[in-house]
This record gives structure tokens, C-alpha cells and sequence, in this order.
């Protein structure tokens, strides 16, 4: 075990996770840290509690909505495994997200993003323009369409590690080249690949988005987002802060104004017992990467030899467009993947003839999830929509599960038969 400059140690990704909690003065020497379901919180002298709101104090409560000791040892574990400066939970993913947009754009503003992203976070795209905030959605596997698209007027880009539900991979490492020479935020939604199988700030981003439901959590009990700051960007540059939070260190200017506009302002606070819940989930985050990610290719792989497949989208197959980013970047492929039938028209009946895999909307589960994509999560974006990110009515995405393998595939063998 080698160690740093400061002789600090530096440990394996679980020992890190799994020792967090006691090592951090958890206390009576538990393991883990203890729920707390207080609302308020008081103090001995008033000038201390006006020294938490006016942020003169660090690491104090007020009030839940901004944060409590419990959803703080969480967000302390989300910055650790994502090598960050700090991070903020939010009750859900898309809370995470819409407050990253709401809270540091404005009217008149551009948002630069991939078209190939999550159905929900498309939704929010229309949302942003309907506010006069301008969009501009563009394929994010060619750096030099991103290029093309900045306007003077850019403020960020957004992009998913890995797109759900095609696995397309942007070109990572170019575009974060490219904000830091535009001075761009680069946002990346790291919810797919998870810290485990890669960390944003390795390519540039300034800040990541988790959905902690899916691979931090993992076990379908509790719904949470978080966003982190890398500490790469220059806040002091950025004109969107708001007057009254700049003071003191530029680099925290970010999450204060995520935490007092996404938080206090707009309410989008998780709640202490699916802090907990999240926080022992991400335990055994690793644990589920590796076993999820070997499945879900030895399942791709077979299914790209079926002749009732059309197509297989998975990032670690030599077939996948971004095959050569995702061996560079990610240790594993993860546990999404997507599959075209040859027959569109038999798309809802092997679904049905399925028996291991959930009918059920959902990702990272540790059991196997199955959707037909078109009819359902991508059904209110419309054909053209669909088109443009290549989602025909045949394709059917999958949430690999912990399912042995030999299980799975010889389901899917008397599915296709």
C-alpha cells in the first residue's frame, strides 16, 4: 500500500467506502452513521446559528432542507469515490439535474447537450427553452460537432458517459479539451458508468451528476441524486453567480449556489433514512460493477449471435461504434445494454415471454430489468425524436441483474425460440 505526501494512505475503491463512516468519528464506534431525523437544529447562542446561514460556519444545520448530518456523510462518500472537492444529494436524479440547469442558467443563455440522453432529461430540455433558455442537442461521439455548435453566448455543456438507452459514448476526453479552451462548464452524468468505472474528472468535467438510485444505491429501495464538484472550473469566471455568493473562496461559489437555489429554494432535499440507505448500498458498488458488467457482455455477446437480433448496443463488444473510448476510459461496460429485434412486431411478446427479467421501468437493479424502449420511457418524445437517436420500435433495453449468467441465457434462449 503506497501513500501520499501528506503520508495519508491510499486504499482500494471499497476499502475507502466501506471503512468511510468509522473513519470519519462515527460515534460510539459504530460502523455507519446513524440516521437523523431532526428538522431543525438549535443552538446555544444565536450568533452561531446566524453564522451557519450566513455561511461563516462551516459544517452546521439549520434546517432539513438544506441538509442534515446524515445526507452530509453521504455527499462526503459521493466526493470521495468521485475524487472531488464536494457534493450536494438531491431527493432524486432528475432533481440533481434540473437543479444544476435551474440554478446556473438563465434566460438567454445556451445549453449545449447530447441528443443522446435519458427520456426524462430530454423533457427538461423543452422545459429550459420554454424559460428562454436555448438548447441545442447535437451527437457528442464527434468533438467537432460540439465545436461547431458553441455560440458566444454557451455557458455549458452536458453530456452522459454513457447514454441511456443506446450506450452511445460522447468523445470524452475532446470535449472536455474543448471547454477548458472556451471556458465552458463541462457537465457529465455519470449515472451509467458509475465513480467505480470511471471518474469524469479524469477527462475535464467540472461537475458530475449522479442518479444515486441506480448504480451508488443499487438495490431499487431508494430514489437520490447528487452532484459534485470536481473543482476544475473557475467559478470566479462564470456570470451567473449571484452577487450575494460571491465572497470567500471562488471554488466553493458553485455548490453554495446549487445547495441555496436546488436545496433551500426550490426543495428538492433527500431525506436522512434514504441517505443511510443510499450510503450502504454504496458499499457494495464495486461488488455489483464487476458482476454486472461480465454478464451483461457475456449476454451481449450471445445475443450478437442470434440470428433474431438486428443489433447489439454495448460499449465493451468490438461491434460498438465507441468501442475504443469506452477500453480507454471505463473498467467495465456496466449493466446497461440494448438490443434491436430483426421483428419489430414481436417486440412486446418476447418481452412477455420472458420470465427472469422485470417488466419494470428502472436501472440498476439488482435484479434483471426489461423495457421495450419506443412504447414506453421514450413513448412522449415522438417518432422524430426517437429517429434522431436512433430508438426503433424494436429495441428493447436491458438492466443486467445478479442473475447467474447461465440463467439468463437460457431464458433468453426459449424467449427466441
Amino acid at each position: 500500500m503506497s501513500s501520499s505526501s501528506n503520508d495519508k494512505p491510499t486504499r482500494q475503491f471499497t476499502t475507502e467506502i466501506v471503512h468511510a463512516d468509522r473513519l470519519a468519528g462515527a460515534e460510539y464506534g459504530a460502523v455507519h452513521q446513524p440516521i437523523h431525523t431532526s428538522v431543525q437544529y438549535g443552538y446555544e447562542k444565536v450568533e452561531d446559528l446566524i453564522g451557519v446561514f450566513q455561511g461563516t460556519i462551516k459544517g452546521g444545520f439549520n434546517y432539513a432542507r438544506q441538509g442534515t448530518p446524515t445526507t452530509a456523510a453521504l455527499e462526503a462518500k459521493v466526493t470521495q469515490m468521485e475524487r472531488g472537492q464536494g457534493s450536494i444529494v438531491f431527493s432524486t436524479g432528475m432533481a440533481a439535474v434540473c437543479a444544476v440547469f435551474l440554478t446556473l442558467l438563465k434566460a438567454g443563455d445556451h445549453l449545449l447537450a447530447s441528443k443522446f440522453v435519458f427520456g426524462n432529461t430530454n423533457s427538461v430540455f423543452g422545459t429550459l427553452a420554454d424559460l428562454g433558455i436555448e438548447v441545442t442537442t447535437v451527437d457528442v461521439t464527434d468533438a467537432a460537432q460540439v465545436a461547431a455548435a458553441v455560440r458566444p453566448n454557451t455557458r455549458m455543456v452536458f453530456v452522459e458517459t454513457i447514454a441511456n438507452p443506446g450506450t452511445q459514448i460522447p468523445d470524452l476526453e475532446a470535449i472536455g479539451t474543448l471547454c477548458k479552451e472556451r471556458g465552458l462548464l463541462y457537465v457529465v452524468d455519470n449515472t451509467v458508468a458509475s465513480p467505480y468505472l470511471f471518474r469524469p474528472v479524469t477527462v475535464g468535467a467540472g461537475l458530475v451528476i449522479n442518479s444515486l438510485t441506480k448504480s451508488i444505491g443499487g438495490l431499487g429501495d431508494a430514489l437520490g441524486g447528487a452532484v459534485t464538484d470536481t473543482g476544475l472550473f473557475d467559478w470566479s469566471s462564470y456570470p451567473n453567480i449571484f452577487a450575494p455568493y460571491r465572497k470567500g473562496d471562488a471554488k466553493g461559489w458553485g455548490l453554495q449556489q446549487i445547495r441555496k437555489k436546488g436545496l433551500r429554494d426550490m426543495g428538492g432535499m433527500l431525506s436522512s433514512q434514504a441517505a443511510h440507505q443510499l450510503a450502504l448500498g454504496a458499499e457494495t458498488l464495486a461488488l455489483r460493477m464487476d458482476r454486472t458488467s461480465a454478464t451483461a457482455l457475456a449476454l451481449a455477446q450471445w445475443l450478437e449471435q442470434h440470428p433474431a437480433i438486428a443489433r447489439v448496443h454495448y460499449p465493451m463488444l468490438e461491434s460498438h461504434p465507441q468501442h475504443a473510448i469506452a477500453r480507454k476510459h471505463f473498467k467495465a461496460g456496466s449493466w446497461l445494454l440494448a438490443f434491436e429485434l430483426r421483428d419489430a412486431d414481436q417486440c412486446l411478446s418476447f418481452c412477455n415471454r420472458l420470465q427472469l427479467p422485470i417488466k419494470a421501468t428502472g436501472l440498476a437493479d439488482t435484479r434483471t430489468l426489461i423495457i421495450p424502449v419506443a412504447h414506453t420511457i421514450f413513448w412522449e418524445a415522438g417518432p422524430a425524436v426517437r429517429a434522431n437517436m436512433g430508438i426503433g420500435d424494436g429495441m428493447v433495453r436491458l438492466s443486467v441483474g445478479l442473475e447467474e449468467i447461465e440463467d439468463l441465457l437460457a431464458d433468453f434462449e426459449q424467449a427466441l425460440a
